[in-house]
C-alpha cells in the first residue's frame, strides 16, 4: 500500500473519530509463534500511534523479536465503525512518564481531584515505561456503508456478476 493511500484512510473524518478514541487492540506474535491481542491505550500524533506500557510488560520481549504488529479501532455500536491498521513496533525506552501516556488516559471521568490523585499515583508507580511506536504502512477503515470487509466486497461482485450474467 503506497503511502499517500494510507494518508488518504487516515484522514478521512470516520478515521479522525476513531483516532481520537481511547483504546486500541494490539496484535502480535509471540516468540512461541502464537498470536496475541491485548487492549491497550493509545494516541494519535498524526503520524503515529503511540501505546506505552510499563517495562516489565510481557508483550515486550515479543514485540522486539518479531516488531509486525495489527492494530484495531473500533466502535461498540451496529453496524460497527472499523479501523484496521498494520505496522512495526519500534520500542523507545524512556525515564518518568511518556506524555503520550498521561494523553491517552484523559477520556476518563474523573473529577480534577481525582485526576491529580491518579497522576500521583502513575508517577509514584512508573521509574520509567517503553513508548510503542506505530507508523501505519497499511490501513482499512470499514463503515459498512461505503467500505465493507474485503470478503463481503468480494461476495457482493460475484452476486452482482451472476445476476447480470
Amino acid at each position: 500500500m503506497e503511502q499517500h493511500e494510507i494518508t488518504e484512510i487516515l484522514n478521512r473524518p470516520l478515521s479522525q473519530e476513531l483516532l481520537a478514541r481511547d483504546i486500541t487492540r494490539l496484535a502480535y506474535v509471540a516468540t512461541d509463534g502464537t498470536p496475541r491481542t491485548v487492549p491497550i491505550g493509545f494516541s494519535w500524533n498524526g503520524t503515529e500511534i503511540v501505546m506505552c506500557t510499563p517495562t516489565n510488560a510481557p508483550k515486550l520481549p515479543h514485540l522486539r523479536a518479531n516488531p509486525a504488529v495489527a492494530l484495531t479501532i473500533d466502535t461498540e455500536v451496529h453496524p460497527p465503525t472499523i479501523l484496521l491498521v498494520r505496522g512495526r513496533a519500534e520500542l523507545d525506552v524512556v525515564d518518568g512518564i511518556p506524555d503520550e501516556y498521561m494523553e491517552a488516559n484523559t477520556s476518563y471521568e474523573m473529577t480534577p481531584e481525582q485526576r491529580a490523585e491518579w497522576e500521583v499515583g502513575v508517577r509514584a508507580l512508573y521509574d520509567g515505561m517503553v513508548r510503542v511506536v506505530v507508523t501505519p504502512t497499511w490501513a482499512k477503515l470499514i463503515d459498512f456503508e461505503t467500505t465493507l470487509p474485503t470478503a463481503v466486497e468480494e461476495l457482493l461482485r460475484k452476486q452482482a456478476g451472476r445476476q447480470g450474467s
